[in-house]
């Protein structure tokens, strides 16, 4: 039994041997046909576009994305082939909580009686809201699927302090997401609120973003996803107040979630009884993330532990090394 493994999976080299016979360690971008020409399971990230293109006449019989999101995976490709695959749903969810929270400490925006609106309450989503709402905020939920709440559109959005995403990326249909939140939008508001894009690129018009930030519609600005990544859009990254390179997910606790799942997903689909364990490194205990100014460290405790500014000056001042900084992204707790 052979695996191809993205090579950025984050401790599972050692692991993965213990369950098939050979492994295969490969750049997520790179991984081509002729990687897996001879391969049974594929594990990746969201660098890697599954699909028929790099399946078709290769032995693969199970895909897993260690990862939330699967919209790189050709899905209904896959089900036609009778291909298994699975992704890691919640895995990530409260490394991306602890991402929107210290944002908002870092922007001093974390604050009793604002109002904040949801859009996508899905495992993050949810988190987030029991988050803002235990520091006093009023939230606004918006996921008709889920909660039989208004659509995005026909949410009223005017009078929220801030706005966050957490939505999947969904080209058609009616549910589709894809600049979900444009020109229209932008312009209903009316309390310049924060907006975040923790979600996908794409969700978010980046242009349409730019010409909101230029008219004074929003107060604040962060992002996290992009449209066409890692080219991503510099003026967008100049402007906004914290710019990070995809990352709000990658706490180690995160990672070893995902790691974890994606080894038991292997060991499900060869039947065999899952007993490894998945542990990230413990912090020292003066661990301090990066070197934030000592105003920061007087604001909490959190942004000793994580201070997403620091992520956001290492991106604007070096973006062409986007993938680099998400590749080799340091260690990250969500807790000591």
């Amino acid at each position: 039994m052979k695996a191809i493994v993205d090579d950025k999976i984050p401790y599972i080299r050692g692991l993965i041997e213990e369950l098939v016979d050979e492994v295969c360690y490969v750049r997520g971008s790179d991984i081509g046909p002729d990687d897996v020409r001879d391969a049974q399971i594929l594990i990746v990230r969201t660098r890697t576009r599954v699909d028929e293109r790099l399946l078709s006449g290769s032995q693969v019989g199970l895909v897993v994305t260690a990862t939330i999101g699967y919209d790189h995976l050709d899905t209904a490709w896959l089900d036609a082939a009778g291909i298994r695959w699975t992704n890691c749903p919640g895995c990530n969810a409260a490394s991306v909580c602890q991402y929107v929270h210290n944002s908002l400490l870092s922007l001093d925006r974390l604050h009793e009686g604002m109002r904040a609106g949801i859009v996508g309450v899905g495992h993050v989503g949810s988190l987030v809201a029991d988050d803002l709402h235990a520091a006093g905020m009023r939230v606004t939920l918006c996921d008709p699927p889920r909660f039989c709440t208004p659509s995005f559109a026909e949410t009223d959005w005017s009078d929220m302090d801030l706005i966050t995403f957490h939505t999947p990326l969904q080209h058609e249909g009616e549910l589709a997401t894809w600049h979900m939140a444009d020109d229209r939008f932008f312009q209903s508001l009316r309390r310049r609120p924060v907006v975040i894009n923790a979600a996908r690129g794409g969700v978010i018009d980046e242009a349409a973003l730019l010409r909101a930030m230029d008219r004074g519609l929003v107060s604040a600005v962060v992002v996290d996803t992009w449209e066409g990544e890692p080219d991503i859009n510099r003026e967008l990254l100049k402007r906004a107040d914290i710019a990070t390179p995809h990352i709000a997910g990658y706490s180690a606790d995160g990672k070893a979630n995902a790691t974890r799942m994606s080894l038991q997903a292997v060991a499900d689909y060869l039947g065999v009884p899952f007993t490894l364990d998945v542990t990230p490194p413990a912090l020292p205990p003066d661990f301090c993330y990066g070197e934030p100014s000592a105003e920061d460290i007087k604001k909490a405790d959190a942004l000793r532990l994580y201070d997403p500014c620091i992520d956001s000056r290492h991106l604007k001042s070096e973006p062409e090394n986007f993938e680099w900084l998400r590749g080799h992204y340091p260690l990250r707790r969500e807790r000591m």
